[in-house]
């Protein structure tokens, strides 16, 4: 048996480390008694969504806690970028960074605007005023920045930068709940923000999101446009949709709120477990949250030094694949090229970043001797690079 076969790496016929698929992402969801209960007094009321009694109760928890005027549920962050977008009345060219999701550009589409693609830090991989700055040219109304990770973008140079240039700032914060700027909440900053109920953040609903804004009048638009159960005042709209919250997206939601203070420290312990155990590794660095005064430590996200670790990044995700452990690459749209989005121009930084970066499992599934494990087969791999790379073509 050669000594790479005898490591113990699934890749060359081992037994994967797990015997089932260990999946990324938070995915939070409450004990069966209290969803059963939840969902008992649901079916009981018979009222299942138009702007229902447990939403509204989440609103106001969600507006209290993010401390905003306004905290407007929808059925998706997709859905909530999209209003988003209309609600503002932009036109023309919004800017938004290519290191994101391809979903966060394509909302533009709905209220007929164009992206226009900006690099990131090479530091934090967010937005920042130097990045963002020359593009703002006159067929630009907008700037869609995004809080990625626990992280946040420069906040306070691009917030200047707008007013400056009169143009509109909002953010999809799909992965800031429970993160803080300065002390303050995300979710309050610029026109407007929207945080996701998606499974894999740490405010799991199945789906769904929150739209946040202290602005009355836009709120006022918002409502209007998301469906007329609980629109309010009414004002004109270019467009309507239905984007409402169901009561059994926002029960979940609000048990996971009642949980909120468990879950930041859980995962706080599981972050600070892969700190201890990835430490020394050549070739791999911890990104440390960016731009926040507090984090939520949704995502464990790391950066993989080709010449330094001996494989590439995807020849990592390759072996970890092999193991049954679910780990994620390139999170942008830059480096794909995606058919959906066109004209992406060459961004150094964002490819830079997306060739590297490597998210981690770390939620509900996971425990310290879960991380431990993983860490040390992330080891084992880096011991065994160059018969990895000679297995793979890499």
């Amino acid at each position: 048996m050669s000594t790479v076969t005898s490591s113990g790496l699934a890749l060359f016929g081992a037994e994967p480390l797990f015997a089932q698929c260990l999946p990324l992402g938070q995915r939070n969801f409450p004990s069966w008694p209290r969803y059963e209960a939840a969902f008992r007094d649901i079916f009981a009321r018979q009222y299942y969504t138009n702007h229902g009694p447990l939403a509204q109760a989440l609103e106001q928890r969600l507006a209290q806690q993010l401390n905003v005027r306004h905290a407007m549920c929808v059925t998706t962050a997709g859905i909530g970028l999209a209003l988003a977008a209309q609600a503002l009345g932009l036109k023309g060219k919004v800017v938004v960074p290519a290191l994101t999701y391809v979903g966060t550009a394509q909302s533009l589409a709905w209220a007929n605007l164009t992206p226009a693609f900006c690099d990131v830090s090479p530091d934090t991989g967010h937005i920042t005023a130097d990045t963002v700055g020359p593009l703002l040219s006159d067929d630009v109304t907008g700037i869609l920045g995004v809080n990625l990770w626990g992280s946040a973008f420069d906040v306070k140079g691009v917030s200047q930068l707008a007013e400056n240039r009169g143009v509109a700032l909002y953010t999809d914060s799909s992965h800031g709940f429970a993160c803080e700027i300065a002390g303050k909440p995300i979710g309050g900053f610029g026109r407007l923000e929207v945080i996701s109920f998606h499974a894999a953040h740490i405010l799991g609903a199945a789906e769904g999101a929150v739209m946040c804004t202290d602005d009355d009048d836009l709120a006022a638009h918002v409502r209007n446009i998301r469906s007329n159960y609980g629109s309010g005042r009414p004002v004109p709209v270019g467009k309507t949709s239905n984007g409402r919250l169901s009561e059994a997206q926002a029960a979940i939601a609000l048990m996971n709120l009642d949980d909120m203070p468990e879950l930041l420290a859980r995962n706080q312990r599981l972050y600070d477990a892969y700190g201890a155990h990835l430490t020394d590794i050549p070739g791999l660095c911890m990104v440390a949250p960016a731009g926040v005064s507090k984090t939520n430590h949704e995502s464990l996200i790391c950066r993989i030094d080709a010449e330094g670790f001996g494989l590439t990044r995807d020849a990592l995700l390759a072996t970890l694949a092999a193991e049954n452990i679910e780990a994620l690459g390139d999170h942008g749209i830059g480096s794909r090229r995606h058919e959906a989005i066109t004209a992406v121009p060459a961004l150094p930084y964002t490819q830079r970043w997306c060739e590297s970066v490597l998210q981690l499992p770390l939620g509900a599934n996971m425990d310290e001797d879960i991380v431990e494990r993983i860490a040390a087969r992330i080891r084992l791999a880096q011991r065994h690079a160059r018969a990895i790379a000679a297995k793979l073509g890499a």
